[in-house]
């Protein structure tokens, strides 16, 4: 046993480390399509804030990089390991601490996944509404991406619920931001610092989540459209509506008729429509009582169809489910057909029909299949890349990405940046930006061994 194993052991207990060979291949990747896997020299599992501390000490004591790792579920490579390095994972730190009703929080470890604090909210009526669509995704996690989801077209991000953190520093040092309220300004607001960091300023090892009440009834409208363009101009008087949408997702042709086939469902739309239809708008609208909801939905149907939609279907419960899961499983459809790359660049809404009919010459011009879902309410573009040349997918991915980023876009709306994505991150951004993004890094990590190698070199 080296030195660092031996330290780090002392901290976590021999059960909860695991070394050389027993490290599984888990560990050394997260679903990144482009991040290679990397084995790190040791995984270790902490069970407390104290143990946490210790951990990034005997980091600090050894120069030994650490990547802290929820439950693996990220696009972006952010949790892949450095070569040599630790793994925290916090697997172990699965405990919902606190559901305090009275302010309508709950008080998380990392590890607790979104199913498990959905789970423990139902019988309280109450949801924490960032649903990025993976279920098992650790709070962890959705913290360090600021995860996002169908569900922002209302409730917004993960840095929209967060009130208050605990984390550890680079430095072992502890700290706790935010708090069991809304507002504050009380100087530099540290909590939204550290949300969407990657782990490379701080390990959270608490999170403070603001909850809403939950819904009981929901209604799915699928309104078919004959052009993506007709989609893109419909989503503006339906988010301005006043029916305040729970979500708002496009799906195109190709990408419907995966997600659906992959899931075997039936929409029972007439043929003559389907073979008209290249795009699908998906609506979702919620309420407490059920009169009122089937008033929402009457109105929005009525609007939707005055939009150009081809028809307007008001799908069973259980098909509006099941649709719904099919569409959050889109990314799991795309990789089983083969899919070599994921982008989640987002641009202003009202750019998607421009940006999109962009996308389509720069896939065709190089020989690629670009299809593509996404977040239409809030310009979040999802797109599946299907070329398996390295070189020609790299140029088309650098194109569409910065083709995003002129329109006034970003490099990604909800995946992060990860490993994946810093070389367009650096061509993109502007460098006195990414200057201060380092020099921010240097004093949250002054050792630099918090997920060296995510965002920036």
């Amino acid at each position: 046993m080296t030195a660092v194993e031996q330290a780090l052991t002392e901290v976590v207990g021999a059960p909860n480390i695991s070394t050389g060979s027993a490290v599984a291949d888990d560990y050394a990747h997260d679903e990144c399509l482009t991040v290679p896997g990397c084995l790190p020299a040791v995984v270790v599992r902490p069970t407390s804030t104290a143990e946490v501390a210790d951990v990034v000490r005997a980091g600090l004591d050894f120069g030994v990089p650490l990547t802290a790792r929820g439950s693996g579920t990220g696009l972006s490579g952010a949790c892949a390991p450095v070569e040599g390095g630790v793994v925290v994972s916090f697997e172990r730190m699965d405990a919902i601490l606190e559901i305090d009703l009275a302010n309508h929080v709950a008080v998380v470890q990392p590890g607790v996944t979104l199913q498990q604090l959905d789970e423990a909210l139902a019988p309280h009526g109450l949801v924490y509404p960032v649903f990025p669509g993976e279920q098992s995704a650790s709070l962890g996690g959705n913290v360090g991406t600021n995860a996002g989801g169908m569900r922002a077209v209302r409730h917004g991000v993960t840095r929209h619920h967060v009130l208050g953190l605990e984390a550890v520093l680079g430095s072992g040092e502890v700290i706790r931001t935010g708090g069991r309220f809304v507002k504050a300004t009380a100087g530099y607001d540290l909590t939204q610092l550290l949300i969407g960091s990657e782990g490379t300023l701080a390990l959270v090892t608490e999170a403070t989540l603001r909850l809403q009440p939950r819904a009981e009834h929901a209604v799915t409208l699928l309104a078919p459209f004959a052009t993506l363009e007709a989609v893109a101009a419909a989503v503006p008087p339906i988010v301005a509506s006043g029916l305040a949408p729970l979500m708002v997702e496009y799906l195109d042709l190709l990408t419907m008729g995966g997600i659906t086939a992959s899931a075997g469902m039936e929409l029972g739309i007439p043929d003559e429509v389907r073979q008209q239809a290249l795009a699908y708008l998906v609506i979702v609208l919620d309420n407490h009582r059920a009169d009122r909801l089937a008033e929402d939905a009457e109105a929005l149907g009525t609007l939707v169809d005055g939009l150009g939609a081809l028809d307007v279907y008001v799908l069973p419960p259980t098909t509006g489910a099941q649709l719904i899961e099919a569409r959050e499983r889109a990314f799991w459809t795309a990789k089983a057909a083969g899919a070599d790359d994921i982008i989640d660049v987002v641009v202003p809404r009202a750019s998607i029909p421009d940006y999109l009919t962009e996308v389509a010459a720069m896939a065709a011009e190089s020989g690629s299949l670009v299809v593509g879902c996404g977040h239409v309410g809030d310009g979040n573009v999802h797109l599946s890349v299907f070329q398996a040349d390295p070189p020609a997918r790299h140029r088309l991915v650098a194109e569409v990405i910065a083709a995003g980023v002129h329109r006034g876009g970003a490099v990604s709306g909800e995946h992060g940046i990860g490993r994946a994505k810093k070389e367009y991150l650096a061509a993109t951004e502007d460098p006195v930006k990414l200057t201060l993004m380092r020099q921010i890094k240097s004093v949250f990590d002054p050792a630099g061994i918090l997920n060296p190698g995510a965002i920036f070199d």
